[in-house]
């Protein structure tokens, strides 16, 4: 077996202080942290500098814009991008190190699969799983597209898929949950205006009903008891809101002066 190329990890982060320590102890394989904080008020910069000294600060300018610089300081061959609230098991690590020795001289990139634990449980059913997504990737060659928040890596050439998941800690609490439906619901609205995208009753009837219907049926969470039924109503909710959010702005327009 080859020796593996060379990899960094890049990770952005604001005020991650429950989450930063155990997703860099995950990392601490890799042959570089690169971590771009947005100037947090809270410890997550002090316990960044326990584990790198490749800790910069920069304003935020969102998840395109943050994630791209995280990426153009990194100096390694290969780019390994994890959020602040996730992990990389040790399953996961040595496939990683496995696959960048026998396929990286034929890939450009690999997607990886999240797992989530949320209400107690890991999330098998309800949608939430595989979601891959691009994540490690050849520094030169890759460019960032899609759009906020909803950002994604463009790549030229083969990109295979890994087997075992990151660890995905999406939410604290149900509290936490709401917070963030509020944030990129606004976010998300944003876009579809950016887009010229306009709003229909069918957006605000229909997308939320068939969101339901995906998470609770097609994807089995019936069989997660309340958990299911909770995660499948707030994924309905989320589609409520960013249409609504929508709508308020195309009616904030013709509000008089």
């Amino acid at each position: 077996m080859n020796s593996r190329p060379e990899i960094s990890a890049i990770v952005v982060c604001f005020n991650e202080e429950d989450n930063i320590g155990d997703c860099l102890k995950s990392l601490t394989w890799c042959d570089e942290i690169v971590v771009v904080d947005s100037f947090s008020t809270d410890r997550t910069v002090a316990i960044c500098r326990e584990y790198t000294n490749r800790v910069i600060q920069r304003l935020w300018g969102g998840y395109r814009d943050q994630k791209a610089f995280a990426h153009s300081q990194a100096t390694k061959d290969w780019v390994f991008l994890v959020d602040a609230d996730e992990r990389v098991p040790a399953e996961l690590q040595e496939e990683v190190k496995d696959a960048l020795a026998r396929f990286g001289a034929r890939c450009a990139a690999f997607s990886v699969s999240r797992l989530v634990y949320y209400l107690g449980k890991w999330w098998w059913r309800g949608g939430w799983y595989p979601d891959y997504d691009i994540r490690i990737f050849r520094r030169e060659g890759a460019t960032w597209g899609g759009l906020e928040p909803h950002e994604r890596l463009l790549v030229d050439g083969r990109v295979r898929k890994l087997k075992h998941p990151l660890h995905h800690r999406s939410y604290r609490d149900i509290t936490d949950h709401f917070k963030r439906i509020n944030h990129f619901t606004t976010l998300s609205s944003k876009e579809l205006q950016s887009q010229r995208k306009r709003w229909r009753w069918a957006d605000s009837l229909m997308r939320p009903a068939l969101r339901f219907f995906y998470s609770y049926f097609w994807k089995w969470g019936l069989l997660e008891g309340f958990p299911g039924f909770f995660v499948a109503a707030t994924a309905a909710i989320y589609v409520f809101l960013k249409y609504a959010k929508l709508r308020e702005l195309e009616l904030a327009v013709h509000e008089p002066p």
